[in-house]
């Protein structure tokens, strides 16, 4: 038996051989924890599986033990021995790797298992125990290895999930295709307090503290088709500004409470976002920080850059807000992503192989002026309000000929298909790359703004593809000469069981800069 390697929650290997009781040590344990629950507690593993971050040799594997989980999870203050294996087929006979990690009470009982050892580009199955309680089977796939050739890859792209706004239908519909991951761009959950009148509700009042952010995961895990988009393939993740409070930048709250209350807080949503995700132990937060910004390669065919665009940046400009921009947001210090991660994505970049390269971040990249020439407006919590800071990224892109960029964003709950230009206010100058701007799972896209981004399309002409209304998420299929990219519409986000469909689909040609609508 060959064991991986717990993440975060410190069981080493040597532990785990020197413990030779330990798998009788878990039907003591279960008894020992159930006879601790409360009477009436649901499943231990009530909120799914998640697998993650994969590599050409393995994948983190997640769950967490909380049979109360809108209530802290439910469980007793001691630590818990939780069983994992993987196998090469769904009825899990054929074990390849398995082992034991433990559950502790400061990590809200979560587990992350980071596995190694498994063979590069194929499928396998995984699922976790504690004595007699089994979770659900999850499937997971390895990245191919470095050097291969692969001829295709698939996955999605996806961000803005609140809850209230309406149901998960586009999870469904991705569970059912054939991915090789998911990518999520951030706002996993939304922080805010619950709203009348919505589709759904809220748990509670706004999440400031580390139990009741543990609570807002815990809600929007137990939803069933999120729950089944995560066991169906490995997902990528990275957050925007939600997963702690709207628009915050850095340590700057977007309102005006206490700065060390605003650490505080930012702490609580940064652990509760390590409990909630696959995340390897680089991530594990240390205080108010945690290291998010990572790359992946899936053999030479696409290289990813995956960016924490809120974490390192400065304050959003001229008191932030949809209006004309003033000096700061052309200031050359103005940082979406910090200096050492700007200095490691253009290091990643000058050194990528990839086919594709892809960089996956949070909010728009393309300028968009939705007023006129005579009063510009600009949304300065997008890359409008950090100029200088698009420009370096979009001139290095050209200038070390990077081979086909694309920039993935989300945030702004509607779908965007844009040239990212060498100057745009020139519409004639190059076309550096290409930005596929995806909508929401579930997220309100104001109606009253619908009509405002259409009037200004013609004077934003590398702005190729504009839709507001549609709900969804953004499939991408890769080949060496060939981009697709199809926009995936719910019909109504209102219904669970509402259709899907293909709102739109755009290809990119190898070598040749901009999209083309099929």
């Amino acid at each position: 038996m060959t064991n991986g390697q717990e993440i975060g929650l410190a069981t080493s290997r040597r532990q785990l051989l020197a413990g030779a009781g330990l798998f009788v040590g878990l039907a003591v344990t279960a008894p020992l924890v159930r006879r601790a629950l409360a009477a009436g507690s649901g499943p231990l593993f009530s909120l799914g599986v998640a697998s993650g971050d994969p590599l050409p040799d393995g994948v983190v594997l997640w769950t967490r033990l909380a049979p109360e989980p809108l209530a802290g999870g439910g469980m007793p203050n001691r630590p818990v021995n939780v069983q994992w294996q993987v196998a090469k087929d769904e009825r899990m006979r054929q074990i390849v790797r398995q082992g034991t990690v433990t559950a502790r009470p400061e990590w809200g009982h979560s587990v992350h298992v980071e596995v190694s050892g498994l063979q590069p580009a194929r499928w396998y199955w995984y699922r976790f125990k504690v004595g007699n309680e089994v979770s659900a089977v999850g499937r997971t796939r390895t990245a191919p290895a470095v050097g291969t050739h692969p001829a295709r890859l698939r996955f999605a792209f996806a961000s803005c999930q609140n809850y209230e706004a309406g149901y998960y239908a586009a999870y469904r519909d991705m569970a059912a295709q054939d991915l090789d991951f998911a990518l999520h761009l951030g706002d996993y959950i939304y922080e805010r307090g619950a709203l009348p009148g919505r589709v759904r509700q809220h748990d509670g009042p706004a999440a400031t503290s580390l139990e009741q952010y543990r609570n807002r995961y815990a809600l929007y895990k137990l939803d069933a088709d999120l729950q089944a988009a995560h066991a169906a393939f490995p997902w990528i993740v990275t957050w925007d500004d939600h997963e702690v409070q709207n628009n915050y930048a850095g340590l700057i709250p977007e309102d005006s409470q206490d700065p060390q209350t605003f650490r505080r807080r930012r702490a609580a949503a940064y652990q509760a976002y390590y409990e909630h995700m696959p995340l390897r132990r680089s991530a594990l937060p240390d205080g108010a920080s945690l290291k998010l910004y990572r790359r992946f390669a899936f053999g030479d065919l696409l290289a990813l850059q995956v960016l924490d665009t809120r974490q390192y940046r400065s304050d959003q400009p001229c008191d932030d807000g949809l209006k004309p921009r003033c000096a700061a947001a052309l200031a050359p210090e103005a940082t979406m992503t910090g200096t050492d991660q700007e200095r490691w994505l253009f290091g990643g970049l000058s050194r990528s192989h990839g086919r594709w390269n892809v960089i996956a971040q949070q909010t728009m990249m393309a300028q968009f002026n939705s007023g006129s020439d005579a009063e510009p407006i600009y949304n300065l919590d997008q890359w409008d309000g950090y100029v200088a800071a698009r420009s370096r990224l979009l001139a290095f892109l050209a200038e070390a000929r990077v081979a086909n960029p694309v920039v993935l964003s989300g945030d702004i709950h509607s779908s965007w298909v844009s040239d990212l230009k060498s100057d745009f206010e020139k519409p004639e100058s190059a076309t550096v790359a290409t930005e596929f701007t995806g909508t929401s799972i579930s997220s309100d896209f104001p109606k009253d703004w619908i009509r405002r981004v259409q009037a200004a399309l013609p004077a934003n002409p590398h702005i190729r593809f504009f839709d507001g209304a549609a709900r969804g998420y953004g499939l991408c299929t890769l080949e060496r000469g060939l981009w697709r990219t199809d926009y995936r519409s719910v019909s109504d986000v209102t219904r669970s069981d509402s259709p899907v469909s293909t709102l739109a689909a755009f290809r990119l040609e190898a070598g040749q800069a901009g999209a083309k609508r099929l």
